[in-house]
């Protein structure tokens, strides 16, 4: 995921994280590590990531954020709490507001015509949302949480690694400092606090399920970047 009001961590856990999501964290970190040594966002940093596979970036974010934010809404009506609730119906919004206003700015100074901003789903992107939407509505909301976590996390992880090395190119640049800010680290927290709290009182079977819904997300999440990368398309 992918909110704004919603180097490289590898050896630590990031400091803020409860006992659950540290352990998630270190579930993940090949995965992670990966994803940071990534052609594409080694491009983004340094400036040298053909601009071609950006657009396609930002074009399939736009559909992907659409079902994220259909997903937080279904999410929400199981919270446990009102003011959970209430957060993630928040982050539903936002997440469409925000960044669809961050990507129409970049997509529109490159001259990409309002008609060709909705481009088809690529496969990974098809095969994520579907993920996200079958966890939310079939699980618990531990479960559900889980699969949406990484979308969050990951990216201000990604976003802080990335302002440490900076951009030569000022698109590029606008998109890493979205995600490095501290406003979008507080909605990281909020959410982190809410798998905490949550996973402390779920049985181990719905803990062990969560674990393994957040590493799947993980690796969509790896996956959506090397689908720009290699600009992917559906098979005849």
């Amino acid at each position: 995921m992918r909110l704004r009001a919603l180097g490289l961590v590898l050896a630590a856990l990031p400091l803020w994280g409860g006992e659950f999501t540290s352990q998630l964290w270190t579930d993940i970190r090949p995965i992670y590590q990966k994803t940071i040594e990534h052609p594409f966002l080694k491009g983004l940093a340094d400036g040298t990531l053909p601009r071609d596979r950006f657009q396609f970036y930002l074009l399939q974010d736009r559909r992907y954020l659409r079902v994220f934010g259909q997903a937080l809404s279904v999410l929400a009506s199981k919270a446990p709490r009102p003011e959970w609730a209430a957060t993630l119906n928040r982050h539903a919004i936002d997440s469409l507001k925000e960044e669809q206003t961050l990507h129409e700015k970049i997509l529109a100074g490159w001259g990409v015509p309002p008609a060709a901003m909705d481009a088809a789903m690529a496969p990974s992107n098809y095969a994520y949302t579907n993920h996200l939407l079958a966890a939310v509505h079939r699980l618990s909301f531990a479960e559900g949480l889980a699969a949406m976590l990484p979308c969050y996390w990951i990216y201000e992880e990604v976003g802080k690694e990335l302002k440490k090395r900076g951009s030569k190119d000022p698109a590029y640049q606008r998109w890493i400092d979205n995600y490095a800010g501290d406003e979008y680290g507080a909605v990281v927290k909020q959410v982190l606090a809410m798998m905490d709290e949550e996973a402390a009182r779920s049985s181990p079977a719905v803990r062990q399920s969560a674990r393994e819904l957040f590493v799947i997300s993980a690796r969509y999440e790896y996956l959506f970047w090397d689908a720009a990368w290699r600009l992917e398309k559906w098979a005849p």
